[in-house]
C-alpha cells in the first residue's frame, strides 16, 4: 500500500480499486496510464512519459498509430468474430500475406503469445512421431536455461525460474534444459534420436537482453539439419522489427523450421499470434486436432495484416537498428558507475544496475518515472530499454538525459 500512499492526484484511487479487486500476480510501477500515442504515455494526472517498455515490445509500430486503429475500426464495424466453424472473407487473404511476408507454406493463426508457443510444442511432437518415427510419448524438446516463453503449465515446466514454477506442479514431462549459447551442449542434446525440436529465444529478453554470441543461432539451425530434428525460434519478444531485422535470426540468416510470432503482430491492439511452418511440418495436424474459437478471426487478420504493412512502409528495421546504436553509445557515454553492463540489439536494449542494494534497480526505475520514462526491471538488477520503433534521435538523446538524471538517485 505504500505506493499508493506515496501518490498524489487521481492515482490513488485507481490503485486502490486494483489493491482490493484485482489478482496480485503483477507487481506493477505505481503509475496509472490512461492514453498513449507513438512513443509517449499519458497518466490520469496529466503527466507524460516516454514508454521505454512498449507493452514488452507488442508496441513496436507506435501506440495507437493511425492506419491500425482505422483498420480495426473499418473491420470492428463489419465483422469481428465468426469462430473457425465457418469461413470469413479476411483469413485466406491474411494467410496469402503471412506466406507472402514470412516465406512459410502455412500459418496457424492463434491470439497470444504462449497459445502460439504451446502449439508449436504440439505440432513439434505430431512431427516428431508421424515423420520422424519417435516412439508414442517419447518426444523430447530440448530448451534452454533461463528460457521465458510464457506461464501455461506446460511452459513453467520446463522453466528455471523458481518464481514461474514452484508450486505449481506436477509438471510436463518430456523437455531438455540445456545452458543457453552453448552450441556444444545442443549438439550433444541431439544426440538422442527422441528429440523432436530445439525451442529457443534468439535474443532471451526476458532474462535480461541476454545477446548470444556471433554464429549461436547458425550452429543451432546445422545442427538441428544433422540431427533431423526442427528448429522452433520464439520471435515473439524479439521479432517483427525489434532487433533492427525483420526477425532477429534474419541477423544469421537463419530459417527456423517452426516461427512463432506474437506482441507487435497487432501493434499492441488485441492479442494475435501466429505459427508458421512449410507444408511437411503443419499438415501433420488434421482437422478437428487444434484450434482457438478466436484464432483467425476477422478482426486480428485485418489489424495483424495492417499492423505488418506499417512496419514494412516506415521502414521501423533500419529505424530500431540506427536508434538502438545511438541509445546504446549515449548510454555508454554516460560512464556511470552505477551501470555494469549495456547489451543490446536493435531497440532492444538492456542495462544491468551495479550498486550494493538489490532493490537499486526498482529505485531508479521509480526516479525515471518520476522523471518521465518508464521502464521496469526483470530478475533484479536489469531494466530493458525497449522503445516504440518510431523513436528518433531527439527523443533518444531526451531519453538517455532522463536515464542520466535519474541515476543520481544511486550515488
Amino acid at each position: 500500500m505504500s505506493a499508493i500512499i506515496a501518490q498524489s492526484g487521481k492515482s490513488p484511487y485507481y490503485l486502490a480499486l486494483e489493491e482490493k479487486y484485482g489478482a496480485h500476480n503483477y507487481h506493477p510501477l505505481p503509475v496509472v496510464l490512461t492514453k498513449g500515442l507513438g512513443v509517449f504515455m499519458w497518466d490520469v494526472d496529466g503527466n507524460r512519459y516516454f514508454d521505454f517498455l512498449s507493452g514488452y515490445s507488442a508496441v513496436n509500430q507506435g501506440h495507437c498509430h493511425p492506419d491500425i486503429i482505422a483498420a480495426l475500426i473499418e473491420q470492428a464495424q463489419r465483422l469481428t468474430l465468426t469462430s473457425r466453424a465457418f469461413h470469413n472473407d479476411l483469413l485466406g487473404e491474411y494467410a496469402q500475406f503471412m506466406h507472402d511476408y514470412f516465406g512459410y507454406d502455412k500459418v496457424l493463426p492463434m491470439n497470444t503469445g504462449v497459445e502460439a508457443v504451446e502449439t508449436a510444442i504440439k505440432l513439434c511432437r505430431r512431427w516428431g512421431y508421424t515423420v520422424k518415427g519417435i516412439p508414442e510419448n517419447k518426444a523430447i524438446i530440448v530448451v534452454c536455461a533461463e528460457n521465458f516463453h510464457g506461464r501455461t503449465s506446460t511452459v513453467i515446466s520446463f522453466s528455471s525460474d523458481p518464481s514461474s514454477y514452484a508450486k505449481f506442479g506436477p509438471y510436463m514431462p518430456g523437455f531438455l534444459i540445456i545452458p543457453y549459447n552453448d552450441p556444444q551442449a545442443l549438439k550433444k542434446a541431439l544426440e538422442n534420436p527422441h528429440v523432436a525440436g530445439f525451442l529457443a529465444e534468439p535474443i532471451q529478453g526476458e532474462a535480461g537482453v541476454v545477446v548470444p554470441d556471433d554464429g549461436f543461432l547458425t550452429k543451432a539451425r546445422q545442427y538441428c539439419t544433422d540431427a533431423n530434428v526442427l528448429f522452433m525460434a520464439d520471435e515473439i519478444q524479439t521479432g517483427l522489427c525489434r532487433t533492427g531485422k525483420l526477425l532477429a535470426c534474419d541477423h544469421e540468416h537463419v530459417r527456423p523450421d517452426i516461427l512463432i510470432l506474437g506482441k507487435a503482430l497487432s501493434g499492441g491492439v488485441l492479442p494475435v499470434s501466429a505459427v508458421l511452418a512449410d507444408d511437411e511440418i503443419m499438415l501433420t495436424i488434421k482437422p478437428g486436432e487444434h484450434g482457438s474459437t478466436y484464432g483467425g478471426n476477422p478482426l486480428a487478420c485485418k489489424v495483424a495484416i495492417t499492423a505488418l504493412t506499417v512496419l514494412k512502409n516506415e521502414k521501423m528495421a533500419a529505424n530500431a537498428e540506427a536508434m538502438g546504436k545511438l541509445m546504446r553509445q549515449e548510454l555508454h557515454n554516460l560512464q556511470s558507475p552505477h551501470i555494469h553492463t549495456i547489451r543490446g540489439q536493435g531497440l532492444l536494449n538492456a542495462i544491468v544496475i551495479d550498486h550494493a542494494e538489490k532493490d537499486a534497480a526498482w529505485e531508479l526505475c521509480l526516479a525515471m518515472k518520476d522523471n518521465g520514462l518508464l521502464a521496469k526491471p526483470t530478475h533484479g538488477d536489469k531494466i530493458r530499454l525497449a522503445p516504440p520503433l518510431t523513436i528518433d534521435r531527439e527523443q533518444v538523446l531526451e531519453s538517455v538525459d532522463i536515464i542520466h538524471k535519474s541515476l543520481t538517485v544511486l550515488d
